[in-house]
C-alpha cells in the first residue's frame, strides 16, 4: 500500500511515468501527494513491473517541496522518448528511518524481546506504549512519533 509503479491520470487515461531524471525528490512529492509520510525512495527500470498504455510524463524534476507532480518541472503530457522498461516507481516506506527510542522503566516482566503493551489507559485498546527490551519494560519516546507508528503498534496488538 506504500510502494509501487507510479501512474497518473490525465485527459481520461491512466499512464506511467518515465524514469529519466527520476529521483528521491520526485518520490517525496509522490508520497506527499498520496498522503504517505514514510521515507521516500525513487525506483527505476520498472522495479515494480512494466505498465501498459500510454507513458504520460517524462523528465520529471521536482525540487521536493511541491504538493503534487503537476507543480514539478516536466515534459509536456504525452511527450516522451521511453519504453515501459523505464517505468518509474516509488516506495514511501513507513518502516525505514524510524528509530524507536526507549526510555528506561523500573517495571520488570518476562516477555519476548520487542513485545509491545499498552499501560495506563481507560480501556485495553488505549494507553502509553511500552516495549520489552533487554529484560525491562520501557516507554517509547515521542520524538518522530506519527500515526504510522501507532498503526504498527495497533497491528502488533491485534487491533484494526
Amino acid at each position: 500500500s506504500f510502494e509501487g509503479r507510479v501512474e497518473v491520470y490525465h485527459d481520461g487515461k491512466w499512464g506511467t511515468i518515465c524514469d529519466d531524471q527520476w529521483d528521491d525528490r520526485d518520490a517525496e512529492v509522490v508520497c506527499r501527494q498520496l498522503g504517505l509520510s514514510g521515507t521516500p525512495k525513487a525506483l527505476s527500470w520498472a522495479h515494480y513491473g512494466q505498465g501498459s498504455g500510454p507513458i504520460l510524463l517524462d523528465e520529471v524534476q521536482c525540487s521536493g517541496n511541491e504538493l503534487s507532480l503537476d507543480q514539478c518541472k516536466k515534459s509536456d503530457w504525452g511527450q516522451q522518448n521511453c519504453d515501459h522498461i523505464e517505468d518509474a516507481g516509488v516506495s514511501c516506506d513507513p518502516f525505514t528511518g524510524t528509530d524507536i527510542q526507549l526510555c528506561q522503566s523500573d517495571a520488570v516482566g518476562l516477555a519476548p524481546q520487542g513485545t509491545v503493551r499498552l499501560a495506563g489507559g481507560h480501556s485495553p485498546s488505549e494507553g502509553r506504549v511500552e516495549v520489552y527490551y533487554n529484560g525491562d519494560w520501557g516507554t517509547v519516546c515521542d520524538d518522530g512519533w506519527t500515526d504510522l507508528g501507532a498503526q504498527v503498534v495497533c497491528r502488533q496488538l491485534g487491533f484494526r
